[in-house]
C-alpha cells in the first residue's frame, strides 16, 4: 500500500505534540473521492482537537490526523464521474476524522465543490470550514433575510470576515465588533458599522437587531441579549446561548457545528467568482514551519485565515 506524508498526533498537548511521519494513503469508499491536498486551512478546531479540548476526538481515536478542510485536485473517484471528475481542481470541508494535514484525503463525495475559477488552491483552502459555518449561521440557523440587521462578533477573523461579506450579499444590514486596525478592514468588507469592543460598550452603541450572530461567547455573549429585538435570532458556535433569556425576551437561540455541504460550497465559490466575497489569507506556512503555524493559530487575533501548503 503507498505511503504519504500527514501531520497527526499520537498524544494530546502543544504543538510540539503534532508529529510529521508517514502513514498510508486512504481508500476512498463508493461515496468517497480521493483529493490530492495542495493547501490545507488552519482552523481553531485544530488547535482544540490537538491540546484535547475538542470532546468528538478521544484518547481511543489516536493517532490523529489534523485538518478539517482543504483544496487539490481529485486523484481518484469510485463510482460514476458524474459531479466529480478525477484531475478536477476541488475545496472541500471534510468529515470528522478525516484530516487534511495529509497529502491525501478521502473526502465524502456530497462534500466536494469546485475550486473557485478566481483562487489558487492555497487560497481556495481558507474558504470551506469558515465560509461554511458563517453561511449556515447566518441563514440556516438564523435565518437572516434581505432588509434584516444583524450584529457579528469577532467580525475580522476568519468565520466573521466571511459572515460580513455573505450577510451584505444578501442585502442585509451589517453592525460590527472589532478593534484596532481590523476596524479599516471590516469597514473594507462592506459593514454599515463598525464597533470598537476595546473602546466602546457596543450593547450602547449598537442599536436593536434582528439577529446576533455571537463568535466569541462569554460577556461577550451575556451582554448581547438586550439587542435582539422580540421574533429574532440569537447563534453562537461557542456556548449555548441562555434558554432562559431567550424564552424571555421571544428570540430563537441556538448555538451549532458546521456541516459539510458541497451544494453550499459551490453556491459560496460562484459569489466569490463573481467578485461578491473576497477571501483574506493573512499568512501562509509551508510543512517546515508546521509548529510555527500552530502557534499562531493558538495565538489567536487573526484578520481572515491562515493556510499550511503542501
Amino acid at each position: 500500500m503507498s505511503q504519504m506524508q500527514v501531520f497527526r498526533i499520537h498524544r494530546f498537548g502543544g504543538p510540539e505534540t503534532l508529529l510529521h511521519e508517514t502513514a498510508s494513503v486512504p481508500d476512498p469508499g463508493p461515496d468517497d473521492v480521493l483529493v490530492k491536498v495542495a493547501a490545507a486551512g488552519l482552523n481553531p478546531v485544530d488547535h482544540k482537537t490537538r491540546a484535547g479540548k475538542y470532546p468528538l476526538v478521544r484518547l481511543d481515536q489516536l493517532p490523529y490526523t489534523l485538518g478539517r478542510d482543504c483544496a487539490g485536485t481529485v486523484q481518484e473517484v469510485v463510482g460514476p464521474q458524474d459531479t466529480v471528475k478525477a484531475g478536477q481542481p476541488v475545496y472541500a470541508f471534510v468529515g470528522q476524522g478525516q484530516g487534511t494535514y495529509a497529502e491525501y484525503a478521502r473526502v465524502p463525495r456530497e462534500a466536494v465543490a469546485p475550486k473557485p475559477e478566481s483562487l489558487d488552491l492555497t487560497t481556495a483552502a481558507a474558504v470551506p470550514l469558515a465560509a461554511l459555518t458563517a453561511w449556515q449561521g447566518l441563514f440556516d440557523h438564523g435565518g437572516l433575510e434581505a432588509g434584516q440587521t444583524v450584529l457579528i462578533h469577532a467580525a475580522s477573523g476568519g468565520v466573521g470576515h466571511f459572515a460580513v461579506q455573505f450577510a451584505k450579499a444578501r442585502g442585509a444590514q451589517v453592525i460590527a465588533t472589532a478593534s484596532g486596525d481590523a476596524m479599516g478592514f471590516v469597514r473594507e468588507l462592506g459593514a454599515d458599522t463598525v464597533i470598537d469592543y476595546r473602546k466602546q460598550r457596543f450593547e450602547r452603541e449598537a442599536p436593536p437587531v434582528d439577529m446576533v450572530f455571537d463568535l466569541v461567547g462569554g460577556e461577550t455573549q451575556a451582554r448581547s441579549w438586550p439587542l435582539v429585538r422580540e421574533g429574532g435570532a440569537f447563534v453562537s458556535t461557542l456556548a449555548e446561548p441562555s434558554a432562559r433569556e431567550a424564552e424571555a425576551r421571544g428570540v430563537r437561540a441556538s448555538r451549532y457545528t458546521a456541516q459539510p455541504d458541497g451544494a453550499q460550497l459551490a453556491l459560496i465559490g460562484r459569489l466569490i467568482d463573481a467578485g461578491k466575497v473576497r477571501v483574506h489569507v493573512s499568512r501562509v506556512f509551508d510543512l517546515a514551519e508546521m509548529e510555527a503555524a500552530q502557534r499562531a493559530l493558538e495565538a489567536g487575533h487573526i484578520r481572515g485565515k491562515l493556510v499550511a501548503r503542501w
